[in-house]
């Protein structure tokens, strides 16, 4: 017998975080809170404890500075799009089937010739120290343990060439493109040296004016000094890790004037595989193939960019008709348990990629917390595909999902 709490109990308790200080924004983040919600997790001593990846967002919530958590949290404006992402995924069902031998089901993918035991990528997640001390570090051991594809933010805590040998094998490297082409391909060469075999061209932020209400309230409870750190010249002021070696302002990041024509000079500066992550619809995803990209990446950066509204898993079935299957194709934004990665795989993606479940575990066990996240969703995705009568990947077709 363990030692969890009763249905009333744990009732009273989300009421509780729902009315706390440090808890009140999540109620709005996740309107289900104050009640026992089918995504509402509850803190846990070990990682091994946890059930699911909530189980691990409850506890890093409990542990994370306000202004942190509020910011790995915040969706834009008043979080309609990360809303969305969840709710999507409820529009589509998954039609069981029987009778199938799904005695040993086969979880493995290959992506541009390399095979994964599992379609599991860890995404880009930038500045991953300010959840845990050894950062993305902690991330690439877990990812090297389970052997998963990891893709690097070029706003991380710790430099590609560090993870690298902590992951102990390449990563895709992420590329926040900016207005100069230079800085660009600084990064591209040090993602290059650095054995990477593919860069993600990210390009779903070309607004500057991002309102992200959600991480200003927790800012607001939060009792730090944040200058000591934010407002520090000999903190503020040092470059992440990966422009360390060029001389930029934050301006330097805006993409408002990046167009179609970067994706050509990208293409055709480098042999390495070329992404692009943030395609929603169909017009879009054509244009990607026209220019010669490799792969794309349907995202709405969980819900942090655009304010849509739309759901990226409908994105995602906009996309994959379009593409036909012409390039590698992945999905990211809203993913949390196994059942959302089958629909997203029945819906046409070759791989999907998790942000904040892992981050969660991060922040609330570091390296363990990670590598329980991914085990969590493996054996999910394993029971949901028994359960759909897909021994393999290959067998996950159209026909596996239906919609309300």
């Amino acid at each position: 017998m363990n030692d969890r709490v009763t249905d009333n109990a744990r009732r009273a308790f989300l009421q509780f975080l729902a009315a706390s200080p440090l808890y009140g924004s999540l109620a709005g983040v996740r309107a289900a809170l104050a009640d026992v919600a089918a995504d509402a997790g509850e803190p846990v001593k070990t990682a091994a404890e946890a059930i699911d990846v909530f189980d691990l967002e409850a506890t890093a919530a409990g542990l994370q500075p306000p202004a942190h958590w509020g910011y790995l949290m915040t969706g834009t404006n008043g979080d309609g799009t990360y809303r969305a992402n969840r709710s999507a995924f409820d529009r589509y069902y998954l039609r069981s089937r029987r009778l199938v031998d799904v005695s040993g089901i086969d979880l493995r993918t290959t992506v541009f010739g390399q095979e994964w035991p599992t379609p599991i990528v860890l995404c880009p997640v930038g500045s991953q120290q300010a959840w845990h001390a050894e950062g993305e570090l902690a991330t690439a051991r877990a990812a090297k343990e389970r052997n998963h594809l990891q893709i690097l933010s070029n706003v991380s805590s710790v430099a590609v060439e560090d993870v690298a040998r902590a992951r102990a094998a390449p990563v895709w490297q992420q590329l926040y493109p900016g207005n100069r082409w230079d800085v660009a391909e600084y990064l591209l060469r040090r993602a290059e040296a650095a054995g990477c075999p593919a860069v993600v061209l990210t390009v779903d932020l070309p607004a500057s004016g991002n309102d992200r209400n959600t991480l200003e309230r927790w800012i607001r409870r939060d009792t730090r000094d944040c200058a000591v750190c934010h407002e520090d010249p000999a903190i503020a002021g040092r470059p992440k890790p990966m422009y360390s070696g060029v001389a930029m302002s934050d301006d330097d990041l805006a993409q408002a004037s990046l167009t179609w024509e970067f994706v050509d000079r990208l293409r055709n500066a480098t042999d390495l595989k070329v992404l692009v992550k943030g395609i929603v619809t169909a017009e879009d995803a054509e244009l990607c193939i026209r220019h010669g990209v490799d792969g794309i990446i349907v995202s709405n950066h969980g819900g942090r960019a655009d304010d849509s509204g739309r759901g990226a898993i409908e994105s995602l079935e906009e996309v994959a008709g379009a593409v036909q299957a012409r390039v590698t194709l992945l999905m990211d934004s809203g993913i949390r348990r196994g059942t959302d990665i089958l629909k997203a795989l029945a819906l046409g993606a070759d791989a999907v990629c998790i942000g904040r479940p892992y981050i969660w575990g991060l922040g609330a066990f570091g390296q363990a917390g990670v590598d329980r996240a991914l085990e969590i969703l493996t054996n999910e995705l394993r029971t949901a595909m028994e359960y759909a009568g897909t021994p393999a990947l290959a067998a996950i077709g159209a026909g596996a999902v239906g919609r309300h």
